[in-house]
C-alpha cells in the first residue's frame, strides 16, 4: 500500500517529505505559485475521469513521483509511478526523464525517456501501462534508442490524439520529430516514417490543438543551472499536424523561429517544460511548467507552477507581461473529490 502524505497550506514542517500545498483551500479564492514547493520538474497533468487531477514528474529517489489534487493547487504525494521492482532500466546509470501521461484506450500510459547527461545517442524512449492513474504502472517496453532510429538526444516524448489516431512527438536540441503510433497508442506504428517539425532550438514539446490550429509549445535555453538558468516556454502553430509550425510573421520553427510565451525574472528563473493545457469547468485554460525560485536562490530545485492561459489573436498568452503569475484566482472545479 502507498504512503500518502496529505498536504496543507501550513504543512512547512513537512515539506521536505511532499509538496506544499499554496491556497484554494476553506474556500478561498486564490492560490499562491508555486502550487508544488519542491522539486518536481518537467511535470505532466492528467484529470481523471472522476475529476481527479494527477501530475506527474522527472524522476527522483528512484521514480517517477505522483501527485494528486482535486482542485489543480493542493496537492498530494501518494508515490512512485512504478513498483519498487519494476522501475525500468533500459539505460545503464540512467535516469527517467520527463513522463507524460495519457489515456489511451480505455488504459493508463505512461511514456518517458531514459538518459545519462551527454548519453546523446544512448538515450531512449518508453511506455508503460496502469488501469489506474496512481499506478502501479507496469509493461514497460523500450520503444527506440536515438542511435536505433537516427535522432539524436530522442527524450521529451509528447502523445498527440487526433482524428482517432495517435502520434508521438519528441527531441531535444536536434530538431524535434513526429511518427503515428500503432492504433492502440503503444507502440511506433513505422520507425522509418518520421517528420522532423521544429528545429534544434528546442525540447520539452507539447502540441494543443485549438480552433482549427495546432499550437507546438516547447523550451529553449539552459534547464537546470539554477539561478542562471535561461529556460523559456515558447509557441508557434500550423494548421497541420505535421507543419509548417510557424510565428507570428510566419517564419518556420524548423528555423528556430517562434513566439515567446513565458521567461524569467526576478523571482523566477528558467519557467519551462510545460504540461498538456488543462481546461477547467468554466472553460479556462490553464498550463503547469516548473521553475526556480529566486526567494531560496533555487535551492529547492525546479518546483511546479500553475498559471492561466488567456488567448488573443489566435495566440497563448500568460498574464500581462509573459511572466510567472504570483497569484491568481483557483480554477474552476465543479465536481471535486477528495
Amino acid at each position: 500500500m502507498k504512503k500518502i502524505y496529505l498536504i496543507t497550506a501550513i504543512a512547512v514542517a513537512t515539506a521536505s517529505l511532499a509538496c506544499m500545498g499554496n491556497g484554494g483551500k476553506n474556500g478561498a479564492k486564490t492560490f499562491t505559485n508555486p502550487v508544488i514547493d519542491r522539486d518536481a520538474p518537467d511535470p505532466t497533468v492528467i484529470r481523471a475521469e472522476d475529476g481527479t487531477f494527477y501530475a506527474y514528474s522527472t524522476q527522483r529517489d528512484g521514480n517517477v513521483p505522483i501527485y494528486k489534487s482535486a482542485d489543480m493547487v493542493n496537492w498530494e504525494y501518494i508515490g512512485g509511478a512504478f513498483p519498487k521492482d519494476g522501475v525500468p532500466r533500459f539505460v545503464p546509470k540512467g535516469g527517467i526523464w520527463a513522463p507524460d501521461i495519457n489515456r489511451i484506450e480505455g488504459k493508463y500510459v505512461l511514456f518517458f525517456s531514459m538518459s545519462t547527461w551527454g548519453g546523446e545517442w544512448e538515450c531512449c524512449i518508453g511506455r508503460a501501462v496502469s488501469d489506474s492513474p496512481e499506478g502501479p504502472f507496469t509493461d514497460a517496453k523500450m520503444l527506440f534508442r536515438s542511435k536505433e532510429i537516427g535522432v539524436q538526444n530522442s527524450i521529451d516524448p509528447v502523445v498527440v490524439q487526433d482524428g482517432g489516431r495517435k502520434y508521438l512527438a519528441w527531441g531535444s536540441f536536434r530538431g524535434i520529430y513526429i511518427a503515428e503510433l500503432t492504433d492502440d497508442g503503444l507502440e511506433l506504428d513505422d520507425p522509418k516514417n518520421i517528420v522532423k517539425i521544429a528545429g534544434t532550438a528546442y525540447e520539452g514539446t507539447y502540441i494543443h490543438k485549438r480552433d482549427g490550429y495546432y499550437y507546438l509549445f516547447a523550451s529553449i535555453g539552459r534547464c537546470c543551472e539554477g539561478m542562471n538558468s535561461t529556460y523559456e516556454t515558447v509557441v508557434g502553430r500550423s494548421r497541420s499536424l505535421f507543419g509548417p509550425y510557424v510565428d507570428k510573421q510566419g517564419r518556420p520553427m524548423t528555423e528556430n523561429h517562434h513566439e515567446v510565451l513565458i521567461s524569467g525574472d526576478d523571482k523566477v528563473k528558467g519557467p519551462g517544460h510545460d504540461s498538456q493545457i488543462i481546461t477547467d469547468d468554466k472553460n479556462q485554460d490553464w498550463i503547469f511548467y516548473h521553475g526556480y525560485t529566486a526567494s531560496d536562490n533555487a535551492s529547492s530545485g525546479r518546483k511546479m507552477f500553475l498559471d492561466r492561459v488567456t488567448w488573443h489573436d489566435g495566440w497563448p498568452r500568460i498574464g500581462v507581461d509573459g511572466h510567472p503569475t504570483a497569484t491568481d484566482a483557483v480554477p474552476v472545479i465543479k465536481n471535486k473529490r477528495k
